[in-house]
């Protein structure tokens, strides 16, 4: 038993922000944000629209497009950062909004890596019999935890979510996964808030060491991939398409450097949506599925960094 993406879905909130509207807020500039990061515009979630409204409405393109009812789902992940509340979680939301009443769901928290671990899970319980039609969700509202004052973070991050509906299959879809984690590097990347006794401790906004984040980045992704085409017995050339997490134009570029793919083989959708977090892959895989870019047969890596630190790849036949 395999699995297959049979159907992609996506959502991004009606707000446009963009780096002008940006230099009106926090001492910044467009050229300055776009030579560094490939960003100009991101979407912003509007007062009281939560992450799984954003959730909701890409679950539902991608079983449209699959042509799957809510009867047939008995598996949902939703792979989040920002989650409407400390619990229940956002797939169980997510799964009462939708009207699904059979199976499981539950979150999965790895940051950017998110939606790549998601996929890896669902995949399994296809391949284990647990479970036959999965709706695996990136979701995130993560201007929430932004410092509109810090130039460094607040000028990188969007809102947005994407969605694939995962369906068992006798031909391989997914062809294999890689998944990393390192918790020493924690520190780089992280938002260390947490309640108690009804207070916030820690600070609730985001920080970035950019400069280490970059230089990790960049080093890790070129591993995990060397190690998934290594286990699959695969070569750079056999590639078709490569859907990065969209967090920096020039991690992108680096990486289908090293991968010798040239950019009109790598879909780029951060320069409209800014960094999603767990949300850019499957936006990313939807914008491509939906302009008719990737075509069946071919095959797709996805490979994701994100804070923790995890990082991984999952390679797929369309």
């Amino acid at each position: 038993m395999y699995s297959k993406i049979i159907g992609t879905g996506s959502y991004l909130p009606a707000k446009v922000l963009t780096n002008y509207d940006l230099e009106k807020i926090v001492d910044t500039t467009h050229d300055w944000i776009f030579s560094r990061s490939g960003i100009a515009e991101r979407h912003v979630a509007a007062e009281g629209e939560l992450t799984s409204d954003l959730a909701l409405q890409a679950s539902l393109r991608a079983m449209e497009m699959a042509g799957v009812k809510v009867e047939d789902i008995d598996l949902i992940i939703v792979a989040t950062t920002t989650p409407d509340q400390v619990f229940p979680s956002t797939a169980c939301i997510l799964q009462d909004k939708l009207g699904v009443r059979q199976g499981t769901a539950f979150d999965m928290q790895a940051v950017c890596g998110g939606f790549v671990f998601a996929l890896n899970t669902a995949d399994l319980y296809i391949r284990g019999g647990q479970a036959r039609t999965a709706l695996v969700v990136g979701a995130e509202a993560l201007t929430r935890l932004l410092d509109w004052t810090d130039r460094s973070t607040c000028v990188l991050f969007g809102d947005g979510a994407g969605a694939v509906i995962l369906q068992a299959s006798e031909t391989p879809g997914i062809l294999g996964a890689k998944l990393h984690a390192d918790g020493r590097h924690r520190g780089m990347l992280e938002a260390d808030a947490r309640i108690a006794n009804g207070k916030i401790e820690g600070t609730p906004f985001m920080f970035m060491d950019g400069q280490a984040v970059f230089k990790f980045a960049v080093k890790v992704l070129a591993e995990v991939v060397d190690e998934l085409l290594a286990d699959l017995k695969l070569q750079y050339s056999d590639i078709d398409w490569l859907v990065p997490h969209q967090a920096n134009i020039r991690i992108i570029e680096a990486t289908a450097r090293k991968l010798g793919l040239s950019m009109d083989k790598v879909v780029l959708t951060v320069g409209q949506h800014g960094n999603t977090s767990a949300a850019s892959i499957p936006l990313a895989l939807d914008t491509a599925a939906r302009a008719g870019q990737i075509k069946p047969g071919q095959k797709v890596l996805l490979e994701a960094v994100g804070g923790g630190f995890v990082w991984g790849a999952v390679l797929l036949n369309w």
